[in-house]
C-alpha cells in the first residue's frame, strides 16, 4: 500500500448580497463568495489537495472557470468529480486537515454539519476530517472581510 500527501489553497473576493458556502453548507451572512462556481473555498482547497496528492494537476486544469459547464456548480458537484478522478487511479482519501481564514461569521456552529457533507463525499469518517477557522487578527484583505480562504492538507493511500 502507497500513500501520498496532498495540499491546497483557495481564495475568494466576499461581496454583499451573494450566498456563502463553506464545506458544501449554505451559512447565513451579508457577503459570501464571488466566483464562476459558488465559490465554496473549503471544498475547493480539498479538490486541490486531493488532485495534488494524486499528481493530477489541480481544480482549474479538470474544471476551468472558463467552461459555462461549472458557472454556478455546487462545489459538492466538483469534489465529487475529484473524488472519481482520483478513484480511478486507485485512490482514496485517509484523513483531512483544513483551516478556513475569515473574520466573520464564525463558523463553529456549522462544522459538525460541512463534515457530515464532505464525509458523504469522500466516504471516510467525520472523525477523519478537521475542519478548523481562524481570523487574521483583521490584517490584509481576509482582515477587512474583502475575501476569505482555505487551506487543506489530505493523506491518500493506493490499495
Amino acid at each position: 500500500m502507497s500513500y501520498r500527501i496532498g495540499s491546497g489553497v483557495d481564495f475568494h473576493k466576499l461581496a454583499e448580497g451573494r450566498e456563502l458556502w463553506l464545506g458544501g453548507v449554505k451559512i447565513p451572512h451579508y457577503k459570501g463568495g464571488v466566483g464562476h462556481s459558488d465559490a465554496d473555498v473549503l471544498l475547493h482547497a480539498v479538490c486541490d489537495a486531493l488532485l495534488g496528492a494524486a499528481c493530477m494537476g489541480d481544480i482549474g486544469e479538470h474544471f476551468p472557470d472558463t467552461d459555462d459547464a461549472y458557472k454556478n456548480i455546487d462545489s459538492k458537484i466538483l469534489l465529487q468529480k475529484t473524488v472519481d478522478l482520483i478513484k480511478k487511479q486507485g485512490y482514496s482519501a485517509v484523513n483531512i486537515d483544513t483551516t478556513v481564514c475569515l473574520e466573520l461569521p464564525k463558523i463553529k456552529p456549522y462544522v459538525s454539519r460541512m463534515k457530515k457533507v464532505m464525509a458523504g463525499i469522500l466516504h471516510i469518517s467525520e472523525k477523519d476530517i478537521s475542519i478548523k477557522a481562524t481570523t487574521t487578527e483583521q490584517l490584509g484583505f481576509v482582515g477587512r472581510e474583502e475575501g476569505l480562504m482555505a487551506y487543506a492538507s489530505v493523506l491518500l493511500q493506493k490499495a
